[in-house]
């Protein structure tokens, strides 16, 4: 290729996709893209693709497709998608016994591992006893983690083998949470490294399958061992998976501490973030509340650090520059964080703060004075549409653990009014790496309030993930020259501009306003990934992409 502003070479492949619908701030009208090697060379409309084709290239028909950004989901755990995806399903169990039922039909000898129980969907919420899981395990070990990976049901030979007993969260009863938990997933997570290795691989390939160049992966030593880490990271070795983003969210006392934490890794991490737990989860009343758990007089959650622990990881991060973060759920926990973000500005001082670029995940209860003082300090925050769609509408699951506060929950549009820079992912495996899903979520919020348009979700599911993540090009996210040719090829019924209030911004569906098209998401289903590249590698391709 020789044509203006589409540089060749001939050790780069050159292909160009034309005749649909290019998402590109670029041209809103574009239609056709080319990529040559690694790169966006060009971007324009079909009467210009047609003057500059030529037989060196290969060329794709979209037929009508739309070629969008890819997706970042910006809190994934690998091992435990994969394990979700391979172990007992248990979602959609409505009872104890239809729980017992699939222990007893799990095939193989080993540990029973299951995933995505929620007792507050069953008829009848009683949770079944150890004795019960023992009969129906046959005397195999189990764990089986609640939907949201804060609990677990165990047996008693994986009790046992964890050492339980005397451990906080461990009452004599299947139900295990805080440490009792954090010591039974530790050792039912003792599997081999092909082992560990086939479920990562799985997890990634079902993220290429959905659209997704890259997922930031959360991990932490009460999750898994550093080894778990290692082997996330070495994915970036091949170009042909989704980039793994990653994080360890380890305590540090100081600089030095800090730095040794980083040191020891053997693997490069973004930052000492992610999940390390300022508190729990609203499911298993572990989050820290300023009042009682509504349907739990007395419980208030659980304070797993504070205010100077976090306080000195914020200073020792800061001072080396590099990114501390928290998972942080409950209005006690946020609490103590911003706290400590005082005092450490305190010692560092605001500017040094700042720019180490901090961020905070889920931050699922936050009133507007919270979400000011994140905003002073330029915190991130990484949400979950998912969270809300499942457990946020009436009698689900917030409002039966919080009453009247559930109205509150994950105040997207106060975020971004405020200037709280967020970025979206799926927390997988506690919701489904299903991109257009949690677009979705973010235009139906259960509270009107606090809906967004499409095209800021779709922002905060791209290009915010890799803000989120202080990546150096600005170019990441989006389709213009000279970008990263990072994307997915979605096929769609319609395309259209929609936004969280049909009484206002209505001009942004005028053609005058040149605002690219998104997929309808009104339509009952999901656009289908047609294809996913990663910096012009190809990660996942329909069968019907070239036909």
């Amino acid at each position: 290729m020789n044509q203006p502003g589409v540089p060749a070479g001939q050790d780069r492949r050159v292909t160009m996709y034309r005749n649909g619908s290019i998402y590109t701030a670029a041209d809103p009208f574009a239609t056709a893209l080319v990529v040559d090697g690694d790169t966006v060379a060009w971007v324009g409309s079909e009467q210009a693709a047609t003057s500059i084709a030529d037989s060196s290239m290969e060329v794709i028909d979209l037929r009508g497709a739309l070629l969008a950004p890819g997706f970042v989901d910006s809190h994934a755990h690998l091992t435990e998608t994969g394990l979700a995806l391979s172990g007992l399903q248990l979602s959609g169990v409505r009872s104890a016994t239809e729980l017992l039922d699939a222990v007893a039909s799990a095939s193989g000898t080993g540990t029973v591992l299951g995933h995505g129980w929620d007792e507050t969907t069953w008829h009848d919420s009683t949770l079944p006893g150890l004795e019960e899981i023992d009969r129906a395990a046959a005397g195999r070990p189990v764990y089986l983690s609640r939907i949201d990976v804060h609990s677990a049901l165990v047996s008693s030979s994986l009790a046992a083998a964890a050492g339980l007993d005397g451990l906080d969260g461990f009452s004599g009863t299947a139900r295990v949470v805080r440490a009792a938990h954090t010591a039974a997933r530790l050792t039912a997570r003792k599997f081999p490294e092909h082992e560990r290795r086939g479920y990562q691989e799985a997890a990634l390939q079902d993220a290429a399958s959905h659209g997704y160049v890259a997922l930031a992966e959360m991990s932490a030593p009460h999750i898994c061992g550093s080894e778990d880490l290692r082997m996330a990271t070495s994915w970036n070795e091949d170009w042909n998976r989704p980039e793994v983003l990653p994080y360890w969210g380890e305590l540090a006392t100081s600089e030095a501490h800090a730095q040794s934490i980083l040191d020891s890794l053997g693997t490069r991490v973004l930052g000492l973030a992610g999940d390390l737990n300022i508190d729990g989860s609203i499911g298993s009343r572990t989050a820290a509340l300023v009042n009682d758990y509504s349907d739990a007089p007395g419980q208030r959650g659980s304070l797993y650090l504070s205010v100077d622990d976090a306080t000195k990881h914020l200073v020792a991060t800061s001072l080396l520059g590099v990114q501390a973060g928290f998972h942080v759920i409950g209005d006690a926990g946020l609490g103590a964080v911003l706290d400590a973000l005082d005092a450490a500005a305190a010692e560092v001082g605001e500017q040094r703060l700042r720019a180490a670029g901090h961020r905070l995940e889920h931050v699922e209860m936050a009133d507007q004075s919270a979400i000011d003082r994140l905003a002073k300090y330029s915190v991130s925050v990484s949400v979950q549409p998912g969270f809300d769609a499942a457990w946020g509408q009436p009698g689900g699951l917030y409002e039966q653990r919080l009453g009247g506060r559930s109205q509150t929950m994950n105040p997207f549009a106060s975020f971004y009014a405020s200037g709280v820079p967020i970025a979206f992912g799926s927390d997988s495996p506690v919701t489904p790496l299903r991109p257009w899903s949690s677009v979705r979520a973010c235009l139906e919020h259960s509270n009107p309030e606090q809906r967004i348009s499409a095209r800021a979700a779709f922002l905060g599911h791209t290009r915010a993930g890799w803000r989120a993540t202080k990546h150096r090009n600005p170019l990441m996210g989006q389709l213009v020259p000279g970008a990263p040719a990072s994307f997915a090829v979605w096929e769609v019924d319609e395309l259209m501009v929609q936004v969280a209030d049909s009484r206002v911004q209505s001009w942004s569906t005028d053609p005058r306003a040149r605002t690219p098209l998104l997929p309808a998401l009104d339509t009952g289903g999901d656009p289908r990934c047609l294809q996913t590249v990663r910096e012009g590698h190809e990660l996942f391709a329909h069968e019907s992409l070239r036909v």
